[in-house]
């Protein structure tokens, strides 16, 4: 399975959910402070490891790029949608700082699936 990865469109996608995710929190106002190279790092890291495992499901389900959004809706509703509604619950997250999240997540899950869906 891992060899019929893309993986010019994990990079890709990579790259794409880190600057439409820093230009979201630019334009919700969140960014909290001066970004420092090791948080750039390790969001790389975050989004890659996100696209590689939608890149895997995708392959491994031989889904096309309406099925592929289904299963990203699908796994944000499992996911985030349900880690964040619990920060809320048990942490007392303010819920408009969880929707800020859940917004991301979803714009994220979306557009990785639709670049690993599309370009197989």
């Amino acid at each position: 399975m891992l060899t019929e990865i893309n993986y010019l469109a994990v990079l890709t996608a990579t790259v794409a959910a880190f600057v439409t995710s820093s230009a979201y929190y630019a334009v919700l106002g969140t960014q909290g402070g001066e970004t420092r190279p090791w948080q750039i790092a390790v969001e790389l890291v975050r989004s890659a490891t996100l696209s590689l495992v939608l890149a895997g499901l995708v392959t491994h389900f031989d889904l096309r790029f309406g099925p592929a959004l289904v299963l990203a809706l699908v796994l944000w509703i499992g996911f985030p949608a349900v880690l964040l509604s619990g920060s809320m619950l048990w942490e007392k997250v303010a819920w408009r700082i969880a929707a800020g999240h859940a917004g991301d997540w979803l714009l994220k899950l979306l557009l990785l699936t639709t670049i690993v869906s599309l370009w197989r």
